[in-house]
């Protein structure tokens, strides 16, 4: 380890990031560096703003891609190098805002019955009915099922906070029949170790695998990801009559405006507030004149 990556390790220990986070970092610090052949503190403005171009012209990688990267660049510069003039040379690029796209409960209900072995239909189901995010799922323990108050722990979510949520009854009966077959001693997940089966996270890839081709096998046209069925959890919940704080709660948002983007998303509340065009008394549309011809002047 270079005197450079163990400081910038020990400094991002220091605040508190997530272990997540700091690996996350580290490796976007080392492939800034590779990029130009040279060590990332002898790198400046310059090669700074090259490399934003790069990511975006030739990488083609997405807004909230190049962002996590500008993060990762901030803390090295501004706060690890201790140079904060560098923060206008590496700016985050503009926000579209879009609405996050959801399936219905139809297609859920495919999608889950598309599930290629009890496994895959577990992290589907558990993805489903929790709300949890794919870094929270893979860290599942079999002690965070609990049957007796009827709640899943999510233990070290984003930004290291804790939270419960509750489990289903229909989750918790798949959870025992998977359990029955998997026989997972520490991680509900487990993943393998020189592909055998061993007892440690299971690769955030195999849960996307398991989202996507339980699509296929539905016959689901939409792209479906872990962050989808999360999306779809938090809108189905607002239809069924539960409130932004409940839902910000179980989320594990630490602002509720981030919650707030599903009002836009629930039928419940779209259908409440029906357009003001309904209030206006207006002609028959079938008398209206077909005529496409311009009036002359």
């Amino acid at each position: 380890m270079t005197p450079l990556r163990k400081r910038m390790l020990e400094e991002l220990q220091r605040r508190n990031y997530a272990q997540l986070t700091i690996d996350c970092y580290i490796q976007i610090i080392e492939d800034f560096s590779k990029h130009f052949g040279q060590r990332p503190d002898r790198l400046g403005a310059k090669q700074l703003r090259e490399y934003q171009v790069y990511l975006f012209r030739e990488r083609k990688l997405s807004r909230r891609t190049v962002s996590v990267r500008v993060s990762a660049l901030r803390f090295f510069f501004v706060k690890m190098l201790k140079r904060p003039y560098m923060i206008e040379y590496i700016p985050f690029p503009k926000k579209i805002r879009t609405l996050p796209a959801i399936l219905t409960p139809q297609e859920v209900t495919r999608l889950i019955d598309g599930a290629s072995n009890l496994m895959h239909r577990a992290i589907l189901m558990t993805l489903y009915a929790t709300g949890i995010r794919r870094s929270e799922l893979v860290r599942l323990k079999v002690a965070d099922i609990d049957s007796q108050r009827m709640v899943v722990h999510i233990r070290q979510g984003k930004g290291g906070h804790d939270r419960d949520v509750p489990l289903s009854p229909k989750l918790l009966q798949t959870l025992r029949e998977y359990w029955r077959w998997m026989k997972p001693k520490i991680y509900l997940f487990p993943g393998t170790v020189n592909s055998w089966r061993a007892d440690v996270p299971i690769s955030s890839k195999l849960v996307w695998h398991a989202c996507r081709q339980a699509a296929e096998r539905a016959g689901l046209d939409k792209h479906v990801s872990p962050h989808r069925l999360r999306h779809s959890f938090a809108t189905h919940l607002l239809d069924a009559g539960a409130d932004l704080y409940t839902i910000q709660r179980l989320l594990g948002h630490a602002d509720l405006r981030h919650t707030e983007v599903y009002l836009q998303l629930s039928e419940r509340h779209l259908r409440v507030a029906p357009s003001p065009i309904e209030a206006l008394t207006l002609s028959d549309p079938s008398q209206v004149k077909r005529s496409r011809k311009l009036i002359k002047k």
